[in-house]
């Protein structure tokens, strides 16, 4: 028997001055990276400062919004739910949820494509969908 999984409404994300062009983006559907301009790698969580210089020479870009699922795990309760890596199709692995499927049928390697889903308040939350 299927385990579909369970559609909860995330809570509102916190959002400060730090993360507003994140949110902004999933606003308006967009998936946003951040961009080192020193080394030309795009890194997930996006934020002012480069993980990998530490300098502020970071700009924001959008994803495509696919990828494939790196890694997962199913919490099976009452409202069953995935929380799984998913490697963007432009390198980045971002925690995320897989929604909308049957979670006994998840394997590595799956393409997924995002989907922004309401949250409770705030901002929409990206979450991904099998493609």
């Amino acid at each position: 028997m299927a385990t579909m999984a369970f559609d909860r409404l995330p809570a509102a994300p916190q959002e400060s001055p730090d993360n507003k062009v994140y949110f902004d983006g999933c606003r308006e559907g967009k998936l946003i990276l951040g961009k080192c301009k020193d080394t030309g790698k795009l890194f997930h969580y996006p934020r002012h400062v480069s993980p990998f210089t530490l300098s502020n020479n970071v700009e924001f870009v959008a994803a495509k919004g696919t990828g494939t699922i790196y890694s997962w795990s199913v919490a099976r309760g009452k409202e069953p739910f995935c929380v799984a890596y998913v490697q963007l199709d432009e390198g980045p692995i971002m925690l995320t949820n897989i929604i909308e499927c049957d979670l006994d049928s998840l394997k590595c390697g799956q393409k997924v494509k995002v989907k922004f889903k309401d949250s409770d308040g705030g901002a929409p939350v990206p979450m991904f969908v099998l493609a």
